[in-house]
């Protein structure tokens, strides 16, 4: 079985954004910057409240798929279908935004430590105008699953092996019901700890540490790969990393892509011009809401 090596490492850089929260990019940092599927990657990191109270005001989304991942702190989605959900430490917001969805995301902490991620995955073009869908997943539904070599795997969507036995996410689990097919693990390594998983080598593999280092790749060929510093990944059947002396907690990502055209306005993903010139439009002119609110009630 081939395993993966580290084909390219993309420096999260310093930036802001909604109400200018303060954060760090890597997917997406600049134009064209993508992994297809995966579209942007934000870690969120801050004891100032001053970094994040004014939050992510009320604004659109077309096209994709955002997934909130909460390590530390509080905040309320609040979205046009009347949704409405907390999001504390240890769990995820997985929101469709399909054919137009308009929330906001908003601290409901005025002091301590916010931190967490959101990620965005692309959506197929046959699937960009389905009706938008939310799942507040709470920290209890996430499995965490001791694994050879010493790691700990949080299975937030898709499936490792424990013991020869698979444990489920709950997104994509069991039943795998996203086209992307997507892999989303926070996973522990102590200090010279291994782990190991199998993936499909045509899917694209991303590995984000966010704390301590991580040696990639089979031994012989490792290379080192830095706190918020991400990783992708070459083509292969199998991903090896080993912690590096202090340990490391990692994000591993992975996905079947698309192969399709993309054409990105701001919160808007689709496939040609004139489709996101139909987006923008349609937001304008108030449709986007309407449109989404009545697609998704007769759904």
């Amino acid at each position: 079985m081939t395993t993966r090596t580290l084909a390219d490492v993309i420096e999260s850089m310093p930036t802001s954004d909604g109400a200018g929260v303060k954060l760090r990019r890597s997917l997406g940092s600049r134009q064209m910057l993508r992994a297809d599927p995966f579209l942007m990657l934000d870690e969120f990191f801050s004891d100032d409240p001053r970094d994040y109270i004014a939050g992510f005001p009320s604004h659109p989304h077309r096209g994709f798929e955002t997934v909130t991942y909460m390590l530390d702190g509080h905040m309320l989605h609040e979205d046009h279908l009347g949704n409405r959900g907390e999001l504390t430490a240890g769990g995820v917001q997985w929101m469709t935004a399909g054919r137009g969805i308009i929330h906001s995301e908003m601290p409901q902490q005025a002091e301590g430590r916010m931190r967490g991620f959101q990620l965005w995955l692309n959506l197929p073009a046959k699937e960009k105008m389905k009706p938008a869908a939310y799942q507040d997943i709470a920290p209890s539904e996430i499995p965490l699953t001791t694994l050879a070599g010493g790691a700990r795997a949080k299975v937030i969507a898709g499936s490792v092996l424990t013991d020869g036995k698979p444990v489920h996410g709950p997104i994509n689990g069991a039943h795998k019901n996203i086209s992307t097919d997507p892999l989303y693990l926070d996973v522990e390594l102590p200090a010279g700890g291994r782990f190991t998983h199998s993936v499909n080598p045509e899917y694209t593999a991303l590995i984000y540490p966010y704390e301590g280092t991580l040696e990639v790749g089979p031994a012989a060929d490792a290379r080192a790969l830095g706190r918020q510093h991400l990783g992708v990944l070459s083509a292969g059947e199998t991903i090896e990393v080993m912690g590096g002396p202090e340990g490391a907690r990692f994000l591993l990502l992975a996905a079947r892509p698309l192969k399709e055209p993309i054409v990105q306005y701001g919160p808007f993903v689709m496939n040609t011009r004139a489709e996101i010139e139909q987006a923008i439009h349609d937001y304008q002119t108030g449709k986007l809401a309407e449109k989404a609110a009545e697609r998704t009630a007769h759904a």
